[in-house]
C-alpha cells in the first residue's frame, strides 16, 4: 500500500517552515482507495516568493485547519503505508518536523519517484517534476499545488511500476510488511485478488517470484492453481506466500507483459517460457537460385518469417502455404519426408503442378508475398486497446517493424507525439516469441485500431 504525499510549505529556514497544504492519495497499486487534501494554518508568515509561487495566502488560511487538527487525520490514512513523493526526503523531513512539535515521532517508509525515475527513466533530461510530466504527456493543471502535484505524482508512480519489471518496488512493500502467509490462508490470498485481466506474479516465503501468469480473471486462476493437483500447482500451494497483479486491459498487452516478465525475472515454474514458448522456426535460405524454406529449432541471431510450438504444426503451415501461396514442398526442408504430401498427399504428384517448374524469379516472388504476409502490416504504428480502467487505452508499439514497448494514455489527454509515446513507454525485448503474438492477434482484428505512424 502505497501513499503518495506533496506539500506544500511557508518557507524559510531549515525546520522552520509550516505546512500551507497537504494532499495525500492512498493507492494500492491499481486505484486510489481514500485521499485527504486539506489547507493548513500554519501560524506564521508565508515567504513572498512561495505566495507567488503556490497562490497560497495567509488569508485562504486564516479559517484552515492548523497542523494538530489534522494529524490524526494524516496518521490514519498513511498508516501501513509506504510514502511516495517527488523529492521524498523533503515531504517526510516536514511531516517529521510536525508531529515532532506535536511530541509524536512518525515514521514510515519512503520511496522518491525522483531517484526512481533516474533509475527507471534515465535518458529524461530533467526530473524536476513539471519537466518529467510534460516529456511523458501527462496533463498537469494546478502545479505547484498541493492536490495538483500529488495528482500527477501519483500518475508518473503508475508509469514507474509499470516500468519496473522486476517488482522491486514490490519487494520493498512484501518485505516491509513482512507477510508470513501459510497455507491455511489460501482465502485471504484468493480474496484479495480482482476478477480482471492482468498479469500476477507468485511469491515464495523468501519473497522469491516462483510463478508469473497471466489471465483474463486473475482469482479464478490463482484459484485454481490452490485447489488443484497438479505437479507445478502442487508446488505453488506448497510454497506459497503472497501474489501481487497488475491489471493489464488489453488482450495482447498482457501476454507481451507475461512473456517479458517471465525472460526477466526467470521464475522456477515457467521453465518453458523462460527461454521459448515458440521453439521451432521457418526460415528462408539463399543457398541455391530458389528460396528455400527450412524447419529447425530456432537459433539466436537468426530471422525467422514465423515461429511454431512444434515442428508438427510448423509442417502443417508448410502445407497450407503450398495452396495459398504456390510453395512447393520439394523446395522445403520437407523434400525426404514422404509422410508429407505435396500434391493430393503425395510427393510423387508434384511434378504436375506448373508450381515446381517455374522460374526462380517466379518462384521466389511467391515466397517474398508469403514473406510479406506474415510481417506487420506497417513499419511503424500503434495497436490500441482498452486500458486498465475507464477513460484510458494501452498501445503496443511497432517501430521500424519491431516491437518497442507499451503503455497507457488517458482518453482526454491525446499522445499527441512520438516523443511523448517514447517517454511513458515500457520497454519490451523484441523476440520471435512476442513478434507472433502480436501477428497473431493482429490477424484475429480484436484490437480497438491500428494508427500508422507517418
Amino acid at each position: 500500500m502505497y501513499a503518495i504525499v506533496d506539500i506544500e510549505t511557508t518557507g524559510g529556514e531549515y525546520n522552520e517552515e509550516g505546512i500551507t497544504e497537504i494532499a495525500i492519495y492512498k493507492f494500492d497499486g491499481i486505484k486510489v482507495i481514500d485521499q485527504f487534501i486539506s489547507l493548513v494554518n500554519p501560524l506564521k508568515e508565508i515567504q513572498p516568493f512561495v505566495v507567488k509561487l503556490t497562490g497560497i495566502n495567509s488569508k485562504m488560511l486564516f479559517n484552515a485547519p492548523k497542523f494538530h487538527e489534522v494529524a490524526k487525520r494524516i496518521v490514519e490514512i498513511t498508516k501501513d503505508c509506504i510514502l511516495v513523493a517527488h523529492n521524498a526526503n523533503f515531504d517526510y523531513r516536514v511531516l517529521k518536523m510536525e508531529f515532532s512539535r506535536l511530541g509524536f515521532n512518525y515514521e514510515r517508509q519512503t520511496i522518491c519517484t525522483v531517484n526512481l525515475s533516474k533509475i527507471l527513466l534515465p535518458n529524461q533530461p530533467s526530473f524536476k517534476l513539471g519537466n518529467l510530466i510534460r516529456n511523458l504527456g501527462i496533463p498537469f493543471s494546478d502545479q505547484h499545488r498541493a492536490h495538483g502535484d500529488a495528482k500527477v505524482t501519483l500518475k508518473l508512480f503508475e508509469i514507474l511500476l509499470e516500468k519496473d519489471v522486476k517488482k522491486t518496488i514490490i519487494n520493498k512493500n512484501i518485505e516491509r510488511l513482512n507477510y508470513n502467509i501459510k497455507n491455511s490462508n489460501y482465502l485471504k490470498i484468493i480474496d484479495s485478488l480482482p476478477t480482471e485481466m492482468g498479469v500476477y506474479y507468485i511469491y515464495n516465503n523468501k519473497n522469491k517470484i516462483i510463478y508469473i501468469g497471466s489471465s483474463n480473471n486473475i482469482k479464478k486462476q490463482v484459484s485454481y492453481h490452490l485447489i488443484t493437483n497438479k505437479q507445478k500447482s502442487i508446488i505453488v500451494q506448497k510454497d506459497i506466500s503472497k501474489v501481487t497483479y497488475s491489471i493489464t486491459g488489453g488482450k495482447l498487452l498482457t501476454l507481451l507483459k507475461e512473456q517479458n516478465d517471465i525472460k526477466k525475472n526467470r521464475p522456477i515454474l515457467n521453465i518453458y517460457i523462460k527461454y521459448r514458448i515458440y521453439p521451432v522456426g521457418i526460415k528462408i535460405e539463399e543457398d541455391s537460385n530458389y528460396l528455400k524454406l527450412v524447419i529447425e529449432q530456432v537459433k539466436k541471431n537468426e530471422n525467422y518469417i514465423n515461429v511454431f510450438k512444434n515442428k508438427k504444426l510448423a509442417e502443417l503451415s508448410l502445407a497450407k502455404w503450398k495452396d495459398d501461396f504456390g510453395i512447393c514442398l520439394k523446395k522445403t526442408s520437407l523434400k525426404n519426408n514422404t509422410q508429407i504430401d505435396c500434391f493430393n498427399l503425395k510427393l510423387k504428384q508434384c511434378k504436375n503442378n506448373n508450381h515446381c517448374n517455374e522460374s526462380p524469379e517466379k518462384y521466389n516472388l511467391k515466397i517474398n508475398n508469403l514473406k510479406r504476409s506474415l510481417d506487420y502490416p506497417y513499419s511503424d504504428f500503434l495497436i490500441i486497446e482498452k486500458g486498465r480502467k475507464n477513460g484510458e487505452n494501452s498501445f503496443v508499439l511497432i517501430e521500424n517493424k519491431k516491437l518497442n514497448g507499451y503503455g497507457y494514455f488517458d482518453l482526454n489527454y491525446q499522445i499527441k507525439n512520438k516523443s511523448q509515446i517514447k517517454n511513458r513507454i515500457i520497454s519490451v525485448n523484441e523476440n520471435h516469441d512476442a513478434k507472433k503474438l502480436i501477428c497473431t492477434y493482429l490477424s484475429r482484428k480484436k484490437y480497438l485500431k491500428l494508427i500508422h505512424l507517418q
